[in-house]
């Protein structure tokens, strides 16, 4: 019966209604949203996905039915679809696209001409997926977790590729070298 209560205070617009269901509920919405957006968004992504949910209910108070389940729960999953819409929207950006000029931007202040242009060529030659890991790492310096969530991949498994893509890398540029 309270949540219904709230629902009507908040629908007749009284601020001291949404305060209290702020009051209430903020620390359990942002330990949902944190869970959804690890480790790809931070504490203010969460912040933002918890204010969105509040102002939802705020603006949309008749979408909430008390019949269906408690205002705790249909918090949980408001605050919990902005998360992963938040969480996909991330995933976006981090996104890249098998770009030549991407791979070149590593290199270009760190070498000379003729390294600058060995080092793009070797990593033009690797592997789409190992590409794209030394891109995301050393490019956009994302770390291992944020590429693994990315990929599919479990964090060993981009340590893995690392590893090995940075040794063969040195090897191509040993053996272009002449050395």
């Amino acid at each position: 019966m309270q949540d219904e209560k709230l629902r009507c205070a908040v629908m007749e617009k009284q601020e001291s209604a949404i305060a209290q269901v702020m009051t209430q509920y903020a620390k359990l919405l942002w330990r949902v949203a944190q869970a959804v957006l690890l480790p790809a968004g931070s504490a203010q992504d969460a912040e933002e996905c918890v204010a969105d949910a509040f102002l939802y209910f705020w603006e949309h108070p008749d979408r909430f039915d008390p019949a269906r389940g408690s205002l705790k729960t249909w918090l949980c999953i408001i605050t919990r679809s902005r998360a992963l819409d938040r969480r996909r929207q991330l995933m976006r950006q981090y996104s890249l696209r098998d770009d030549t000029a991407m791979i070149q931007k590593i290199v270009r202040t760190t070498f000379d001409h003729d390294m600058h242009h060995q080092l793009t060529s070797a990593i033009c030659s690797l592997e789409p997926l190992d590409r794209e890991i030394i891109l995301r790492r050393y490019l956009y310096e994302q770390k291992p977790r944020v590429i693994a969530l990315a990929l599919g991949l479990s964090v060993k498994q981009v340590d893995n590729r690392l590893y090995r893509t940075k040794k063969r890398l040195r090897s191509i540029l040993d053996e272009r070298q002449g050395g």
